[in-house]
């Protein structure tokens, strides 16, 4: 590897790192990338889900104010992250890419109509909630479900999987945007680490170290300051970006996988 090519890829581990913070999304930049540079495409997924966790540490340690008193909620999610990114991560090694993959744009265009209405939705579901004292039985179970599924992809693949858990959120969480912002990076870290480990219990001959620990130290810089960005973006820019880079996602996917 040449050294420009080990600059280019440490920065786009640092784009990555503060746009997983700020959004979601940061392998569409470091995956394409790595394949740009003729790196094999399983090595370049598992080498680059390992090192994005550097970011999605440095992300979520600056999201810990709005995390503040949330304990409670983080500790019934991360649970279904977790099993989520097992799933993923052994599917990973037992399909072919585009088995999985097929179906991602459509989920993610789902993220982005249930982002853009989100305020409205929550919006009905306060007044239903002051009017009967109680938010609908069945958006926790949903909740869950998404929680799950939203691991499952990121375990497998990753790019969006930010996308996919704030059009959740913002449609069935009253919580304001920066700290369903919060809960994101800490779901999203939680997929990485785990799928990392499974990479390196079963699959450490399609890892490169020097590929890791590029995307690692650029992604801890990005991390940091996506953080700093990103919690002093007002919510309806947030949105407004949230879309932007879903649909990039959704026109990466589908016409340039």
């Amino acid at each position: 590897m040449s050294v420009w090519s080990a600059v280019l890829i440490a920065l786009s581990g640092a784009w990555a790192g503060l746009i997983n913070t700020i959004v979601g999304s940061g392998t569409l930049i470091t995956f394409p990338t790595l394949l740009f540079f003729g790196v094999n495409p399983l090595v370049a997924n598992v080498s680059n889900n390992i090192g994005l966790v550097a970011g999605g540490v440095t992300g979520s340690w600056g999201y810990r104010h709005e995390l503040d008193g949330q304990a409670a909620t983080l500790r019934r999610l991360m649970p279904l992250s977790f099993v989520g990114a097992v799933v993923g991560a052994t599917l990973l090694l037992v399909l072919p890419a585009e088995a999985f993959r097929a179906i991602v744009p459509v989920l993610i265009v789902v993220a982005l109509v249930l982002v853009l209405v989100g305020p409205r939705l929550q919006a009905r579901a306060a007044l239903r909630e002051a009017g009967d004292g109680g938010r609908p039985g069945w958006h926790a179970p949903v909740i869950a479900v998404g929680v799950f599924v939203a691991g499952m992809y990121g375990g497998y693949f990753g790019a969006a999987q930010g996308v996919l858990l704030m059009g959740l959120f913002s449609a069935l969480s009253s919580e304001p945007l920066q700290r369903l912002n919060g809960y994101k990076n800490v779901l999203a870290l939680v997929v990485n680490f785990v799928a990392a480990g499974v990479f390196l219990l079963f699959a450490r001959d399609s890892i490169d170290w020097l590929i890791v620990v590029l995307i690692a130290g650029g992604a801890f810089v990005g991390g940091i300051v996506g953080a700093r960005v990103g919690r002093r973006i007002p919510p309806a820019v947030l949105r407004g970006l949230i879309i932007t880079i879903g649909l990039v996602a959704v026109v990466k996917l589908v016409w340039f996988p």
